[in-house]
């Protein structure tokens, strides 16, 4: 499980990275490719908040309840905080794409503090949160994990072998693109 996190991480990395490189298009007054950008953010929405966060959130109450930590809300905060910067997002990108004026300033700040808290967050979690899981989790406690999140598993819409058309053009993009 950890190491599916992990996995997820380096995906997130790589879509936060394309996005830094439109971030800085947009603020030097280039055009950029908001079908993309939006791509990104309901990927993000789609995976991130609907599967791989949930499974933090249950492998942290397993391990919250084993070690009989109390007032442990900064995950869950940062979480809720990811899904509210998302879904602001993704309304200012479907305005710009149905042609309705937003400032390019707020777009930028938006942009800006959306990816700034996504890797302010994995930092935390890779820096305080998953090696908690590695001093005190045992492979017992790893196969319990494992059946508690059965029903969050689903496999990653973009960063999977299937030949599924979801997010095709996106995958496109990653795969042939030097991601500016």
């Amino acid at each position: 499980m950890l190491q599916r996190l992990m996995r997820d991480h380096k995906h997130i990395a790589i879509l936060l990275n394309i996005l830094s490189n439109k971030l800085t298009r947009l603020a030097e007054g280039n055009g950029v490719n908001f079908n993309l950008v939006r791509d990104i953010v309901e990927y993000m929405q789609g995976y991130a908040e609907h599967s791989h966060h949930p499974l933090e959130d249950i492998i942290f109450d397993y391990y919250s309840n084993k070690m009989a930590l109390a007032n442990c809300g900064q995950l869950y905060n940062e979480h809720h905080r990811l899904a509210e910067a998302s879904g602001a997002l993704v309304y200012s990108l479907n305005m710009i794409l149905s042609d309705v004026v937003i400032s390019r300033d707020k777009l930028i700040n938006d942009l800006k503090e959306y990816i700034e808290l996504q890797q302010l967050h994995m930092q935390y979690e890779e820096r305080e949160v998953f090696p908690n899981f590695v001093k005190a989790l045992d492979s017992n406690d790893w196969q319990k994990i494992t059946v508690l999140c059965q029903n969050r598993l689903i496999e990653d819409p973009l960063f999977n072998d299937n030949d599924k058309t979801i997010f095709e053009d996106l995958r496109t993009y990653i795969e042939h693109a030097d991601n500016k």
